[in-house]
């Protein structure tokens, strides 16, 4: 069946393969027998290895686990390889008459006394001896012998078969006749053949006795067997039916091959129906938590397998449970167990695992983890991704959401508090035990282990195992945790307790030893207590047969795996071993068996070895013999671990020691080299889908060019399923082989393969992989890259791991530095464009660079906290960053490497303050719940807790440090409590006025008092080491003044405060620094005091201290667009940085008289936070669960693009979004020209009053500049010298808003509450304005908010009220339009003039028939964070709406139906949306223009969902049936005009629910 075996392989399994990939199921095809000769084939341990195959595919496989292709031949029956005593004396009874066969019988198989029960060993051939007749004889022998034996009922029937079933029996027997179910028999008759079996074509197809006669016993079996097949199984039987022809089987032949090509459709018909009828069998599993209850499974089977042979230890585990049952009502320490390599903590961990319930005396979870040996224990993201899980489901909490799995601080924080929350349940504990630390994330230990809670809570148990030796696991944890009493040390066993375990092992394996045997192992091993050596002297030990002399063992272990490995090396091929062990563990993750025989298939010395005496089967193909694989991993026994990883299972080398054994013996240099670079071309595909590699053949002596077969890479096996194994391994074999060149091109470099790794593995993933290689690339293109994909992430998070929204980011941010980076961003930015330009769904394109590019000032982006942060504070020589949060959790960030050193819990409220004292090493931490904490910063550990009695309502908490006294003094509302930080004691206790609470407190040390203001005005001095009053004065004060914050001049011995009315007064002074136009927010004074800011409204005004007190540094306040909220100045105090509500970061330089440097935008929120040490600076926000740093002296890299400084919001562009016209920051009088190409100014333009709003018409060339006086002044564009002024109306109210026409010949200019319609007209040498020819008064009480302007003089204007009119000036009527629930902040008009939008504060967009004056759409927005539309516009060509909001995203929406067409975060507000020819230009707060092409291929690619996944919005989008007005002109009054034209029912309503 040759010619049948090849078409399956070579057709029929790669088309099965492709089917099994999208199902998500890993396949593989076992054919044993293939590349074979025929005495291989035919030796009874191939049979026995067929069988245990045939047993592992019937356990592992869902659906098809047996294919049999049956011919005309039954096969010979081979020799048992091992006879047991029972059975070989009723064997020899038989030939007792018989003495030359008795003699060949004796003489060919030895007893063995090692095997319980005894068995005779049949011995194999002396070298250089052929199986000759001998062999025939003996066989026949045998068979006789049995036969005679089973009529007399000596011996079974199973007996009895084991001497007269040939290969193919056995098989039918046990993968078919048995009733197993995924069995599938091709059968191939050949009528004619009878009459045909003595010609010599026939040969091949027939069985044949040595003498060339037909075999008639055999074929007698053989219809037996076929007759018992069609009867028992006749659903599991095809018959293919075959015209004789001498040439049987040729492909070349037309019937042949068409028969060829219908067995192989049959088998992948048969097996794909099985696999699926399965698929929709299994029991329905929740989604997307397959993997962790197959995790859970896997760690419980291993767990099981560790403790088979458990001896000992009972001492140990006694006094673990005593801890743990001590531990259990309080807080406690992790507990480490820790040894050499091969002590058995493994086993001890499982131990203590089953014993968990029963020691607790209570209901308790044990969640046991074997580190490293499955997917989800691979990393620290996945193992805490998994235990959060499966906790959750435990405990009936709720599961985290996705953005938390995917973020390694995220899981650290929710892990930490999970645990607490755990804790709290005072009827079931909680036991959690991880083993083998060391493999989780290898080669990062240097960095500590962040998510190791420091303290457990009570009812809550972690126990850990680490290796001690060169590896650095156990000192991260050491470092990490620095309580003595948590490490327990795993010794040897005793030498009772060794000899016991293998005599266990022995047992099991169903062997024992001779007593000389038995001697020589106990010698080798004296006193050796080491179950890592004594299981490697068992796995040596279970061979010996008793009439072997085996060679004495070696004492060490490192010694004992050499020994191993030679073995191994004598039994197979040492080329082989060296290449398969070389593989294995040059992997990453470990290789599936189908995977490494395809890796041994493209190893041309492999090959060259296996096929040194004799040539393959196939003259198209060439493959490795499995049967070789397989007998090498049947002697590696439990040298090889299975782990399910990437949905399928790894070979891995089980022990640390081995595996370090066959790196040097096996991995040197070169030969790691050229085991990657194998590696690599395996999973880069680079020869498969019929690919022919060369190889030259000893036994051929020319080159054959043939196909390896082996399983082909694409990145995506279908639309839901990806190549996790390429993903995973193919960049780190790049790396390891040195084609860097290969790395960067084909995966660093192809957008395919980043959104990939992105969409199936998530962000984190990719970086990792990204970081694995930055070393070893030369260039800063790979860092940019990373920079940008960092900046990626909150759209990720936002949208979900979307495709398009990976590409659009990237191309948005790499575009300015494509020119420039030829190798890797010049790349990646042609593969976006060309993926985007062909993408079928609605998509915005980006044009040019228009999002904030990498190489910029932000250093970190810190996720962790799943609350708002709350308090900020650096150790600047250690370069951490202390967090605290709403959520009660501290964390310590390692700000240089961006990760999380230690999550620290206790807290049960608000996180109020953090201070940071004994030079960086200790940390203190205030909470809502009237409790302060000390930390060790570099352990993670608690110091102490210090409670407040008797305070009232949980209120915020301020910090004061004197470090000469060693005491902290703490502010609660009208109580001053000292501690003292070195006895943990109350050192005194002051009581102020609660109805006067303290506003400031502040240690003067160089005074030696302790300070406290009161809200009223009051100054205290008290003493800082007894708390005894020294004296009260009271501030100078009006009585309607309110205290709103203080700042001390520790130097000075004062305080200054400031006042609700503005005023800013010192203390000990009778004069006031200044006097504020509003009421002063906050103070902040220079470290050094020479400067002092201090903040109100939306400005900050800056002091410079001098020998009077402090005097005015600027001579203008630093204006900001919202209301500012805290300040920090600079290094040098030459720049001060500001945080505003409106969350931008803006830095000012003061050096050069409070010009704007930067503006930086936050985290989402308002800025409340600020805290600076050297150049960084960290930003963070109540209301945000990130925070960012900041590096003040950052520089300009790659010709990164400057971004105009705009926070005005008025940004107008001209020629195309060349040039932006701003307010200049600072001085609003002054129009700032911005060239974008060359990100400069290029020019100022003067109006004498504040700007309020900015139009260009480009036509015309006209700027329109609308000023707070109420005038317009009119800037030519080409010549700004002649500029033209608009007077204000009579009321010289401030302009505000402004509207062009489509057609730019009108222009409509709002106040308050009258709006002008003035025509622009041609003019020479420029165009006039002309008019006002309409003015018309509101005559409402409410403000104009927005205007628009249409060609025959109408003007759609919004209010503030959410109200919105359409009013005819030509006929001086008003028709009131369907009112907004709030303020209308944008309207538009389309270009036909037929249409208007309109959007609202509250996230509502409009469409408006300007004909009929109703709606015709209603598009509706909810957002968790500001809500609300900014600006909207037409297409040109009136199909689609684009629109700004507030959420810092663009959407689309079809004009026809409303349907949402696509939607982008573009990380800042759009201020206004110019359209162009094929999308839009648009100015935006970060300062870049945003320049998109929106490509809506199909007419109706909405429907086929491209916005499924994003789910932070919900839109709802009601259709109104377009209804005509009235008959008759329309009304004269409002009420009329709203009577005529009420709401009409929804025709449809659409909801789309997006992520």
């Amino acid at each position: 069946m040759d010619a049948e075996r090849e078409a399956l392989l070579g057709t029929a399994c790669p088309e099965l393969l492709t089917f099994c990939r999208k199902q998500g199921l890993p396949f593989e095809a076992v054919d044993l027998r293939w590349g074979l000769r025929d005495s291989e084939a035919a030796d009874w341990l191939t049979a026995e290895l067929c069988l245990e195959e045939l047993e592992r595919c019937q356990r592992t496989s869902l659906g098809p686990a047996f294919v049999a292709l049956v011919g005309d031949q039954y096969g010979p029956c081979s020799l048992p390889r091992r006879i047991e005593e029972k059975e070989w004396e009723a064997l020899l009874a038989q030939l007792s008459t018989r003495p030359r066969d008795l003699e060949l019988v004796a003489r060919r198989f030895r007893r063995d006394e090692n095997s319980v029960p005894p068995s005779y060993v049949l011995q194999a051939v002396g070298a250089g001896e052929a199986p000759g007749p001998e062999e025939a004889t003996l066989i026949s022998v045998l068979r006789a012998a049995a036969q005679e034996a089973w009529r007399l009922g000596l011996i079974s029937r199973e007996q009895w078969q084991c001497y007269h079933h040939s290969g193919l029996q056995w098989e039918l027997e046990r993968g078919l006749l048995s009733g197993a179910p995924g069995a599938t028999v091709l059968l191939r008759e050949i009528p004619e053949l009878g009459r045909h079996l003595l010609q010599d074509c026939a040969l091949p197809v027939v069985d044949r006795l040595p003498d060339g006669c037909v075999d008639e016993v055999a074929r007698g079996h053989l219809g037996s067997l076929k007759q018992r097949v069609a009867q028992e199984r006749p659903g599991a039987l095809t018959v293919h039916r075959l015209p004789w022809a001498r040439d049987l089987v040729n492909p070349r032949n037309k019937a042949h091959a068409r028969y060829l090509r219908e067995l192989g459709e049959q088998f992948v018909a048969s097996a794909s129906r099985q696999l699926l009828q399965h698929l929709r069998e299994q029991p329905p599993t929740p989604p997307g938590l397959a993997w962790l209850f197959q995790d859970i499974r896997h760690h419980l089977w291993q767990g099981a397998e560790a403790t088979r042979a458990f001896c000992g230890r009972q001492e140990l585990l006694a006094r673990l449970g005593q801890r743990l049952r001590q531990d259990d009502r309080r807080p406690h320490s992790p507990l480490v167990l820790f040894g050499a390599p091969g002590t058995g903590k493994t086993a001890v961990l499982c131990k203590l695992a089953e014993q968990a319930a029963g020691l607790l005396g209570r209901k308790t979870v044990t969640v046991l983890r074997l580190l490293g040996t499955s997917q989800g224990s691979a990393d620290a993201r996945r193992l805490l991704a998994s235990l959060c899980l499966q906790l959750c489901l435990a405990f009936g909490l709720p599961t985290p959401p996705g953005q938390v799995l995917q973020a390694r601080a995220r899981l650290g924080h929710f892990f930490h508090v999970l645990l607490h929350t755990v804790g709290r349940r005072d009827f079931e504990s909680l036991v959690i035990l991880l083993d083998a630390v060391d493999d989780l994330d290898p080669g990062c230990h240097s960095r500590g282990v962040p998510w190791l809670p420091l303290v457990c809570p009570p009812r809550v148990h972690l126990v850990l195992s680490a290796c001690s030796g060169p590896r650095d696991a156990l000192d991260a944890i050491r470092t990490t945790l620095r309580d003595p009493d948590a490490y327990w040390e795993v010794g040897p066993l005793g030498a009772d307790q060794g000899r016991e375990m293998v005599r266990t092992l022995l047992a099991e394996a169903r062997r024992t030893l001779s007593p000389a045997q038995r001697d020589l192992l106990w010698a080798s091993l004296p006193e050796c207590g080491h179950p890592g050596r004594l299981w490697l002297a068992f796995h040596e030990a279970h061979s010996w047969a008793s009439f072997s002399v085996p060679a004495p063992l070696t004492p060490s272990a490192e010694e004992a795996t050499h020994q191993l490995c030679a073995r191994l090396e004598q039994t197979h091929d040492p080329l082989l071993v060296a290449h398969v062990l070389g593989y294995i563990a040059a992997s990453r993750h470990g290789l599936a068996e189908a995977e490494l025989k395809d890796v041994l298939s493209l190893d041309d010395e492999v090959l060259l070895a296996a096929y040194s005496d004799w040539t393959p089967p196939s003259r198209e193909l060439m493959r490795f013999p499995p049967l070789l694989w397989v007998r090498l991993r049947r002697d590696l026994g439990r040298c090889l671990a299975r782990r399910p990883m990437h949905g399928t299972t790894l070979l891995a080398i089980a022990h640390r020691q081995l595996a370090e054994v066959v790196r040097a013996r096996y991995l040197t240099p070169p030969r790691a080299a050229a085991r990657h670079g194998v590696l690599a071309d395996f999973f880069s595909g680079a020869w498969s889908q019929g690919t022919k590699k060369h190889i030259t053949l000893p036994r051929v002596g020319r080159p054959l060019s043939l196909d390896r077969k082996v399983a082909p890479q694409p990145l995506w096996f279908s639309d839901s399923a990806a190549n996790e194994r390429k993903l995973a391994e193919l960049p780190f074999h790049l790396l390891r082989a040195g084609r860097t060149e290969e790395l960067l091109r084909d995966v660093l470099g192809d957008m395919s393969w980043l959104s990939c790794r992105v969409l199936s593995s998530g962000l984190d993933a990719l970086l990792d992989d990204v970081d694995l290689c930055m070393p070893h690339v030369e260039g800063p293109e790979l860092g940019l890259v990373r920079e940008a994909l960092e900046l990626c992430r909150p759209a990720l998070e936002l949208r979900g791991a979307e495709r398009s929204v990976l590409y659009t980011e990237l191309l948005a941010r790499l575009q300015h530095f494509a020119p420039s980076c030829p190798v890797l961003v010049g790349p990646l930015c042609r593969q976006a464009q060309a993926w985007l330009h062909a993408c079928p769904q609605p998509v915005l394109v980006p044009l040019a660079g228009c999002l904030q590019p990498p190489g910029g000032p932000l250093r970190a982006v810190l996720t962790g906290c799943h609350r708002g942060v709350t308090a900020l504070a650096w150790s600047p020589e250690e370069q951490l960053l202390v967090v605290g949060a709403q959520d009660g959790v501290v964390t310590v960030w390692d700000v240089q490497e961006q990760r999380v050193t230690h999550i620290l819990t206790g807290h049960t409220g608000e996180v109020t303050c953090v201070a940071v004292l004994a030079r960086g090493t200790l940390a203190i931490s205030a909470c809502r719940d009237h409790t302060l904490r000390l930390w060790h910063l570099l352990s993670g550990r608690e110091r102490g807790t210090l409670r407040d009695a008797g305070l009232p309502d949980p209120q915020p908490c301020g910090l004061h440090m004197d470090e000469a006294r060693n005491v902290v003094y703490a502010a609660w509302g009208s109580q001053i409590s000292a501690w003292s930080l070195q006895t943990a004691e109350l050192v005194f206790r002051v009581l102020g006025n609660i109805s006067d609470p303290w506003v400031c407190v502040a240690v003067l040390v160089p005074h030696a008092g302790l300070l406290a203001l009161s809200r009223g005005g009051v100054v205290s001095m008290w003493s800082p080491d007894t708390g005894q009053l020294q004296g009260t004065r009271l501030l100078p004060s009006s009585p309607d003044e309110t205290l709103t914050c203080a700042a001390p001049v520790h130097r000075q011995g004062r305080v200054i405060a400031g006042f609700s009315s503005g005023s800013i007064a010192v203390e000990h002074e009778d004069w006031r620094l200044d006097r504020l136009p509003e009421a002063a927010c906050f103070l902040v004074l220079a470290e050094d005091e020479s400067l002092l800011a201090a903040g109100f409204g939306s400005r900050v005004r800056v002091f410079l201290a001098a020998a009077e007190g402090f005097r005015r540094l600027l001579a203008t306040d630093l204006q900001h667009e919202d209301r500012v909220e805290t300040a920090v100045f600079g290094p040098q105090n030459n720049l001060i940085v500001t945080g505003s509500w409106d969350g931008l970061v803006q830095v000012w330089s003061l050096s050069e008289q409070g010009v704007l440097l930067a503006a930086l935008e936050g985290v989402g929120g308002p800025v409340s936070l600020l805290a600076r040490t050297g150049t960084l600076v960290a930003s963070a926000s109540r209301q945000s669960s990130s925070l960012k740093v900041w590096d003040l002296s950052f520089p300009q890299r790659l010709g990164r693009p400057a971004a105009f400084l705009d926070r005005t919001g008025l940004a107008a562009v001209s020629h195309r979004g060349n040039f932006v016209y701003f307010p200049k920051a600072g001085d609003k009088s002054k129009i700032t020209v911005w060239d974008v190409a060359e990100g400069e100014a290029q020019d100022a333009l003067d109006t004498s009053s504040e700007v309020r709003r900015l139009e260009v018409a480009e036509g015309p060339k006209l700027l329109f500049a609308g000023l707070a006086s109420g005038a317009v002044l009119v800037f030519p564009l080409d010549s700004r010298q002649d500029v033209l002024c608009v007077p204000p109306p009579e009321a010289r109210k401030p302009v505000v808003d402004m509207a062009l026409s489509k057609r730019e010949d009108r222009l409509a200019v709002a106040y308050d509450n009258i709006v002008l319609v003035l025509d622009v007209a041609p003019g020479d040498p420029c165009p006039a304005v002309e008019g006002p020819v309409y003015t018309f008064y509101t005559q409402l009480p409410e403000t104009v908010a927005s205007v628009a302007v249409l060609g025959d003089r109408r003007v759609l204007y919004g209010m503030t009220s959410g109200d919105l009119f359409l009013y005819a000036c030509a006929d001086s009527q008003v028709f009131p339009l369907e009112a907004h629930g709030s303020r209308v902040t944008c309207v538009d008009v389309s270009h036909g003039e037929q249409l208007a939008v309109s959007g609202s504060q509250e996230g509502q967009l409009c469409l408006w028939d300007l004909g009929t004056c109703a709606c015709r759409l209603e598009l509706g927005y909810a957002s968790s964070y500001c809500p609300g539309v900014r600006c909207a516009c037409f297409s040109q060509d009136d199909k689609y709406v684009f629109a700004g909001l507030q959420d810092r995203s663009v959407i689309v929406w079809s004009v026809l139906d409303g349907t949402l067409l696509a939607s982008q975060l573009v990380h800042a507000v759009v201020t206004r949306i110019i359209p162009t020819s094929n999308g839009f230009i648009a100015p935006t707060s970060h300062g870049y223009i945003l320049r998109e092409r929106f490509q809506c291929l199909a007419s109706r690619a909405s429907e086929q969902g491209p916005l499924g996944k994003f789910q932070k919005a919900v839109w709802r989008v009601k259709w109104r049936q377009r209804r005509e007005l009235a008959e008759g002109a329309p009304q004269d009054s409002a009420s009329e005009g709203t009577q005529g034209r009420e709401p009409k029912p929804n025709k449809r309503s659409q909801v789309c629910l997006i992520v």
